[in-house]
């Protein structure tokens, strides 16, 4: 049976949570395949609302199996506060739950070291969470990181985190002002989880290839925007949030996954800094942020609102090779006398439809302006809002398959397939 990667198309923040939640019901297994503690996927069911930072989404329905990939950053503490979270709602997950040794460690230090570059007035202000996940991801690929595996033995996390100290402590010390940290310091903050962890460690690679004929989601983290080498650079994520990345993240062949789900809203946000071509006035914005509630689920931070930047999203599912779009929130655009869409960019150079490499923060949008609709309902779908559903398509190329709207995970409407239609 083919994977199914699950991405968002813009900076993150799209509602992966809660479509992967939704979509979870159809698949066997679910997995995480990159990004860390500063991602956080929101779930509503009913009158309780969940956020997973770690675990996939889809292990808050009993009976789904989970992964956390090697691809992921992972902190301790949050991850063990997920579990116990995550069986109170679903029942245990013993035998439903693997991570894998792999995967990398978040540390005191790197934290420390996060806080320190983003508060400093010396450095440029990327608008991280100051979770730690960049200097972890920076220690893997310089291979001083430490994997999670190595909690089953005392003795060879002590020479791991000795080995990463060698590194950061003089970061520390010479670059940031802070007191060196001791191997026994670091080991105190993180020994407290390891029974927990233990019995949830394994090989994910290995369980996905073996289950390679059942029904599995693959689930990303943060938006194709924030990609460390396809994002916005600098004001990216540190790791890939392209679905290419979920073959790596998850240790899969590539030739497992032919379905790529690419998740947008109906208009457009960002968090932290960074070019934003359609970002809205502040009056406009700040309607939109209070209806669509667009807070960070990690940090709490108000989000930047613009509006659909069609230039980016041909762009995310081009290098996704997205087979089709789920769009969240086209009911907060409701009540509006117009909504716009940007469908391409006048540059320095003239008038273009392609996304820049670089340059961004130069470009103006050229809008498209259409009707706006009134009550949105899952029983009612304005014919001004099919329209701006059916421009979408028209643009990108790859069809529109859910609508999702409200919070809760049974507010969403499906295509009907034999009609093409809502």
């Amino acid at each position: 049976m083919p994977f199914t990667v699950l991405v968002g198309l813009q900076w993150g923040d799209e509602g992966k949570g809660k479509i992967a939640d939704y979509l979870s019901g159809e698949f066997n297994i679910v997995a995480r395949f990159q990004g860390g503690a500063n991602a956080g996927h929101t779930v509503n069911i009913g009158k309780k609302s969940y956020v997973m930072h770690i675990l996939p989404t889809g292990l808050l329905r009993q009976g789904v199996k989970g992964g956390v990939g090697a691809g992921v950053a992972v902190d301790l503490e949050t991850l063990c506060a997920e579990i116990k979270v995550v069986e109170k709602a679903s029942g245990p997950l013993r035998d439903r739950l693997i991570v894998d040794e792999r995967a990398q460690l978040v540390l005191p230090f790197h934290k420390l070291e996060d806080k320190h570059l983003e508060e400093s007035e010396k450095t440029v202000r990327i608008g991280t969470t100051q979770r730690g996940i960049g200097p972890s991801y920076r220690d893997r690929y310089a291979r001083y990181g430490v994997r999670i595996g190595l909690l089953r033995d005392e003795g060879l996390l002590a020479k791991a985190i000795e080995r990463s100290l060698s590194f950061n402590n003089p970061l520390l010390e010479k670059v940031f002002g802070q007191p060196r940290l001791s191997v026994d310091e670091v080991i105190e903050a993180i020994l407290p989880y390891r029974k927990e962890v233990i019995p949830f460690l394994g090989d994910l690679s290995r369980f996905l290839w073996e289950h390679r004929n059942e029904k599995v989601l693959l689930e990303g983290a943060q938006g194709t925007l924030l990609d460390v080498d396809f994002g916005t650079y600098p004001f990216v994520t540190s790791s890939h949030c392209i679905a290419g990345a979920a073959s790596v993240g998850a240790g899969i062949p590539p030739y497992l996954i032919n379905r790529v789900i690419g998740v947008t809203k109906a208009y457009t946000t960002r968090v932290g800094e960074g070019p934003f071509p359609t970002e809205m006035d502040e009056e406009l914005s700040a309607r939109i942020r209070e209806k669509g509630v667009e807070y960070g689920s990690s940090t709490g931070r108000p989000r930047r609102c613009g509006w659909l930047d069609l230039v980016a999203l041909r762009y995310a599912v081009r290098l996704n090779g997205a087979t089709e779009i789920m769009m969240t929130k086209l009911d907060v655009l409701s009540g509006l006398p117009e909504v716009q869409a940007a469908v391409a960019y006048e540059t320095p150079l003239g008038k273009t439809k392609d996304f820049p490499l670089y340059g961004l923060e130069s470009v103006k949008p050229v809008y498209r302006s259409m009707k706006g609709w009134g009550i949105f309902t899952g029983e009612r779908i304005p014919h001004e809002a099919l329209e701006f559903i059916k421009m979408v398509e028209e643009e990108v190329g790859v069809p529109v398959t859910l609508l999702s709207y409200g919070g809760d995970r049974a507010e969403v409407i499906r295509r009907r397939v034999i009609a093409e239609e809502f």
